[in-house]
């Protein structure tokens, strides 16, 4: 009996401390689970409060750091930029610096240059980081993106470099010639033909200044704030009267179609200097006894209809090297050939401009020997198009001898471009 008994206490003994055993073991795999892992990627319990806030709205790439360099929290921006790829930190120097700030505390910041991923792009990405201490474990990345900025002031510096020279030269000539003068005050011939060579410089001086004028305006000024329905016949009528005295003087032939009815909307004054300054370069760098030719289509693309505005000239074309730069700001193909015809290299900076602000852009075709087709394209006024227009707006209410220019019907029989008049 006494056997029994105790043979069946020491089983219920067992079995109480089996139960406790099993519960702690529950217990503790509970709270297993319930700890952050530091391989996760998702452990925003562990930021101290409010951060994971701040850093939603910061502008800058984020990305958080625990004690074995596993990333705790990322924007979306670093893993655009490249700098988190499978939780970790990418960028050694990077890693780096948030390393040693996490042994002395101290904040760190550095400009680097990083590779652009996958684009096959030769330059780099240039950004600031800025490494400091989050607490006791973690610690913060800031990466700012200085990319644009640099290219910003790349173009700045550019641009005052080159107004210094483009301003220094007939500045310089001025001074000159008139010293010149001056020293031939007794020769009448001479006084003149200096005379004659300082009023050439002075307004090459207008016409940089008035073109940087109108560079800084077109760059700086909303054209929708001034924008309306715009007659393409009343801007070739703009841009031919303008160059009127040129193609005279070389007896070039400006002729012009397919305008009637078409309107594009925007600002008048800047869309008028932008094919104003196409037509003048045609004449400018076309052969004398040759044709400029003006031709305007509808397009129609989805999203709305396009209006085509080509300005074909016969001239010497341009080189395949210098196509993707002639839009720079003075840039010139031939700098002697731009100097003897009064160009600044502004001239197409500005259409570029004018076509980009009011939602268009400008395209060249061009053949060594051949000429050149510079077409702009611009939104067309949709709702003007269906309006009746002014009898003396229109092509057909035009007399010859008030047209200043002649209609033709294929601007190009020479040498079509057939990304412009098919």
């Amino acid at each position: 009996m006494n056997v029994d008994a105790a043979v069946a206490a020491m089983a219920a003994i067992a079995g109480l401390c089996t139960g406790v055993f099993a519960m702690l073991a529950f217990r503790w795999s509970e709270r297993d689970q319930a700890k952050p892992t530091r391989t996760s990627l998702h452990t925003e319990a562990v930021l101290p409060p409010g951060v994971d806030t701040v850093l939603s709205v910061l502008r800058s790439s984020a990305v958080v750091l625990d004690e074995a360099d596993t990333v705790v929290k990322a924007s979306s921006a670093a893993y655009a930029l490249g700098l988190v790829r499978g939780g970790r930190l990418a960028v050694e120097p990077m890693l780096q610096m948030a390393r040693d700030t996490r042994r002395d505390g101290e904040i760190r910041q550095v400009e680097l240059d990083l590779p652009r991923r996958g684009t096959g792009r030769g330059d780099a990405l240039a950004v600031s980081a800025r490494v400091a201490p989050l607490g006791s474990r973690l610690v913060l990345l800031l990466v700012e993106d200085l990319t644009e900025a640099r290219r910003i002031e790349a173009v700045r510096r550019d641009f005052v470099a080159n107004v210094s020279h483009e301003l220094k030269t007939p500045v310089g000539a001025l001074s000159l010639l008139s010293e010149a003068v001056m020293d031939a005050s007794d020769d009448p011939e001479a006084v003149t033909r200096f005379a004659g060579r300082m009023q050439n410089e002075a307004t090459r001086l207008t016409n940089l200044v008035q073109e940087l004028i109108d560079l800084s305006r077109v760059q700086n000024d909303d054209p929708l704030e001034d924008s309306e329905p715009v007659l393409v016949d009343e801007l070739v009528a703009e841009a031919v009267d303008r160059c009127r005295q040129q193609a005279g003087t070389k007896q070039i032939t400006i002729a012009a179609g397919g305008t009637a009815d078409l309107h594009v909307w925007g600002n008048r004054g800047q869309l008028a200097a932008a094919l104003g300054n196409l037509v003048e370069n045609a004449v400018n760098y076309s052969p004398a006894r040759t044709r400029v030719g003006i031709a305007g289509r509808r397009v129609s693309v989805p999203g709305g209809d396009l209006i085509e505005i080509a300005v074909t000239d016969q001239g010497i074309g341009i080189s395949e090297k210098d196509r993707d730069r002639i839009f720079e700001r003075f840039y010139r193909v031939d700098p002697a050939r731009s100097r003897a015809t009064g160009g600044t290299g502004l001239g197409l900076a500005i259409v570029k401009h004018v076509a980009a602000s009011h939602g268009g852009e400008v395209t060249v075709w061009s053949a060594e020997g051949q000429g050149s087709t510079f077409t702009l394209r611009l939104p067309e006024a949709g709702t003007v198009r269906d309006r009746e227009r002014p009898s003396d707006l229109t092509a057909e209410g035009l007399d010859d001898e008030d047209r200043p220019y002649e209609t033709f019907n294929d601007p190009l029989p020479a040498h079509p471009a057939p990304e412009v008049l098919p």
